[in-house]
Order: C-alpha cells, then structure tokens, then sequence
C-alpha cells in the first residue's frame, strides 16, 4: 500500500502525475491460481517512425484470506497522436494521471475502508473523472498535446472500460473478437451517419482525424464499458499501429494459436511490423484461464 501512495502521489488535481518506472517491452504478469487474470503487453516502435509516442500502464494487485478485495487490473493505452507537441510526453503523463485516480479512487479507498457508510461515485463515474482529469492535466501541463486513452479496470472477472480517441478495446473470445470501444474519428463518424462504408473509410484518407481526444479543450466526453469475462475470455487493448495494419479475423487468429497472453502480444507485434509497421505498436492482452 504504501508502495502504491508513493508511486502514485497525494490526490492533488492541480499537479501533474508523478514518474513513474516504464513498464518494461516484454514483460508477463501471471498471478497464481486458475481464475486470476495474467496479462502480457508489448510496446514497439514500429518501422517507419523514429520515436515511440504510445505509453502503456499496467497495475496488478491481489489479497488472499477472509475478507479478501477481489483481484484488481488496471491496463491504460495511450497513443500521442503526431504531429502534436512531444506525444510520447503526452501520452506518459495521460496514462499516469488516470491510474492514479483510479488506484487512488477504487483500490486504496477499499484498502482503507473509506467506502464504508459513504457515497461513492461509481466505477463508470471514476472512469470519466480520471480521463478529464487526465485532459486538464496535459491542457496545464503540454499546451496543444493531444493522446488517445483506453482503460481497463478489472475487478474480479468484472471489466470496467472507457475510451477516447481511437485506441480500441476488444472482447477476446471463442469465436474470434468483438470490439466494445467506439472509434472517435472523423471517418468512423461518416461510417455512422452512412456516408461511408466501412471499406472506404479503411482507406480514406483522413481516417487518422479524431473529433474527440485527450488534451482538446471544452467538454470531454467519455465512452464507458461494462462486461463480465467468462473463463477462457479475455481483452485486447491496442493502438492503431495494430488494429490499422491487420483485420480483426487476423488478430483473432494470432491470440488464439499463441501459447500465453505475453506471446500473442510479441506475435502481434511482429505481424504489425510484417505488414509494414506505419505507426507505434502497443498491445495489452489480459486473458482469464479457461476453467474447464
């Protein structure tokens, strides 16, 4: 507990999030027992960009005996869109900002007992609160920055999410995958509105505009998620320097020939950069263990 204060600060909403140590590139969270989630993340620069602008976070925490919290996940995306200044800066700072308010929120508020006979704001609730916490933090800290955000908070075999930009979230299943988040770009926005189809907005050429993003000014609006993962289900968190390089059935086929969560993320990777590697490649896979 006191380990998780430090790395993630006091609750001041006018500071911005302290540093902390980058998750390394190739690393594997496996807690013991069947029924707990194990994650595995890979970010890679891609082969057309010299610098990587995407930020990944991930927190993982569990408590055995009576009384016990259920299992905690948090998996954060973000993807500093280019042309903007230092998205790699923006992104880190985006990603940060969140899980403290989420740790802070949800995890040591139940360490510390302090939901007990008060209100509390919901989970959905502390998901958009982190995100525009996250928006006013880069707004005050990097001026004219701008990041995707994608978060997952898993409590239990519950998942929590909520999005903004167009880093996608994915429900990994038997039957291959299903996206739950919504892309917030100008080309998703003419596919719902019918006046594009989804083949021609794969190609448009403006289909990398986001209307909504980390770092705009005014109301941000966030998309929030509730789902329940089966045993043998699992998420996909992921930039568009994955989802843009491959279809859904491809990325589907990947996760399921892979042996753990950590190598689908390397095969991933490595079939993003086969398929020419145009931008940053950041992948979160949490998988619960089939039960059967």
């Amino acid at each position: 507990m006191s380990f998780l204060r430090k790395l993630f600060g006091s609750k001041k909403q006018d500071e911005p999030a302290p540093v902390a140590p980058a998750a390394p590139p190739h690393a594997e969270k496996v807690a013991s027992g069947s029924s707990r989630a194990q994650v595995g993340w890979v970010s890679d620069v891609g082969k057309q960009r010299t610098t990587n602008e995407d930020s990944v976070l991930v927190v993982q925490a569990s408590q055995e005996g009576n009384n016990a919290l259920p299992p905690f996940t948090l998996l954060i995306l973000a993807d500093g869109m280019g042309g903007h200044q230092s998205g790699e800066v923006v992104s880190a700072l985006a990603a940060r900002s969140m899980a403290r308010h989420i740790v802070q929120q949800v995890y040591l508020s139940a360490l510390a007992h302090r939901d007990h006979g008060a209100q509390q704001p919901s989970i959905q609730e502390t998901l958009v609160e982190g995100s525009n916490l996250a928006n006013s933090t880069v707004n005050a800290t990097v001026p004219g920055g701008g990041t995707t955000l994608v978060c997952a908070l898993l409590l239990g075999s519950r998942a929590y999410l909520s999005n903004v930009g167009d880093s996608r979230a994915y429900l990994v299943a038997s039957n291959g995958l299903q996206q739950i988040s919504r892309d917030h770009s100008l080309v998703d926005r003419l596919v719902e509105l019918g006046q594009l189809t989804a083949e021609e907005a794969a190609s448009h050429p403006q289909k990398n505009v986001l209307y909504r993003a980390i770092g705009q000014s005014g109301v941000l609006e966030v998309d929030t998620f509730v789902h329940s993962i089966q045993p043998g289900e699992g998420l996909l968190l992921c930039s568009d320097g994955l989802w843009g390089m491959m279809s859904d059935e491809q990325m589907g086929q990947i996760i399921a020939a892979a042996a753990s969560p950590q190598a689908a993320c390397e095969a991933l990777a490595v079939a993003a950069n086969q398929a020419g590697g145009r931008d940053n490649i950041s992948i979160v896979l949490v998988q619960f263990p089939d039960s059967s």
